[in-house]
């Protein structure tokens, strides 16, 4: 018998901003050709050709409706599988292009995004990409006047509450995302793009201390300590690279809050939390302990333990304490590698949300 197993090829996705441009292609040339299509091709940034279903076309008075549904791969998106929807109207006394939110597209509220305030949330690169579909459609079809795009994500209000939307000023739904239009496997595009939003939202409100929360126990903890404005908080989850490396970033302040877990990979020079990619070693760890006096015998239960909080409860028995150690430790690292920032505070909480170290 073969016992090889083959590993799993992880497949890739699309963007809400692909999936509009097809919905956009698809209305528009059934407008002009009089035909509904079933499938359409779209060329993505990067010069690649998509195919796309339509699953509804539907013709109103002078205008056309078409969905797809959206397909994110194997990327953990909050939009896989969402109806994707665009209708078109020709615009036969002006030019250009007219973009409007549907329902479950959101409006900016907030200066910072790449959206000017009380505009869809559509970024650029979205409504690039269906520019250039509608404008090959207008020369084949012989037409010089503008085009009324109008974007809706069927539940998108709801889906949206499981973003972080709300925090970057855009209400009423989702935004219309993409740079390249392809959705990489774990890559969690979407995510880190809300992280450099929130970036921007926070900095074009004024505001130089942000805190970077692995999670929402934290950003509690540090929101009951801290007296700052809501979008000064941004949940990074596992992502805290992909906040420290954001060329946009220039806040002076900053304070970190995580788990004690998270913070011990942080501790040990891992930009990327996720399990995935990182994980304690907790041999490293026992090395923390040995300038603070530890026994030979506490040193060896570190290194055995199973999880973070495994080895934090030996730390309290034997009366020496973990967790500020490791706090000083990021510390110290964050400010030889980023040096950007003048301060940088640590807050490390318990599953509980404690706080159990604040440097």
């Amino acid at each position: 018998m073969n016992n090889v197993r083959t590993k799993k090829v992880l497949r890739s996705g699309y963007t809400t901003g692909a999936c509009a441009t097809a919905c956009a292609y698809a209305a528009a040339y059934a407008l002009f050709s009089g035909e509904k299509p079933h499938t359409v091709n779209i060329s993505l940034p990067a010069g690649q050709s998509v195919l796309f279903e339509v699953v509804y076309a539907k013709a109103i008075n002078n205008r056309m409706r078409c969905h797809t549904i959206k397909d994110a791969g194997d990327d953990p998106d909050v939009t896989h599988g969402a109806e994707i929807g665009v209708t078109i109207e020709l615009l036969e006394t002006q030019q250009g292009f007219v973009f409007h939110a549907g329902k479950g597209v959101g409006i900016v509220t907030k200066p910072g995004l790449p959206c000017a305030v009380g505009e869809a949330a559509i970024n650029p690169v979205p409504k690039k990409m269906i520019r250039q579909h509608l404008q090959q459609l207008a020369q084949q079809f012989n037409y010089e006047q503008g085009f009324k795009v109008m974007i809706d994500v069927v539940n998108g209000e709801d889906l949206a509450k499981k973003t972080l939307n709300s925090r970057l000023g855009i209400v009423g739904g989702l935004s219309i995302l993409g740079t390249t239009g392809i959705v990489k496997p774990f890559s969690c595009s979407a995510y880190i793009a809300s992280i450099q939003q929130a970036i921007d939202v926070a900095q074009a409100n004024g505001q130089t201390h942000l805190v970077a929360c692995t999670g929402s126990t934290s950003e509690r903890a540090a929101q009951a300590t801290l007296a700052l404005p809501e979008v000064n908080y941004i949940e990074v989850g596992d992502f805290i690279g992909a906040f420290l490396k954001y060329k946009n970033l220039n806040a002076k302040e900053l304070t970190i809050a995580g788990g004690l877990g998270k913070c011990i990979k942080l501790a040990q020079g891992h930009l990327n939390l996720h399990s995935q990619y990182s994980r304690i070693d907790f041999r490293q760890l026992a090395q923390i302990f040995v300038e603070l006096g530890a026994s030979d015998e506490l040193q060896q239960k570190i290194i055995q333990s199973n999880t973070s909080e495994e080895a934090y409860t030996h730390a309290q028995q034997a009366g020496i304490d973990l967790a500020e150690p490791v706090a000083k430790t990021i510390q110290n690292h964050l400010h030889q590698r980023f040096s950007k920032f003048d301060t940088i505070e640590i807050i490390i909480v318990n599953r509980a949300g404690e706080i159990i170290a604040r440097v």
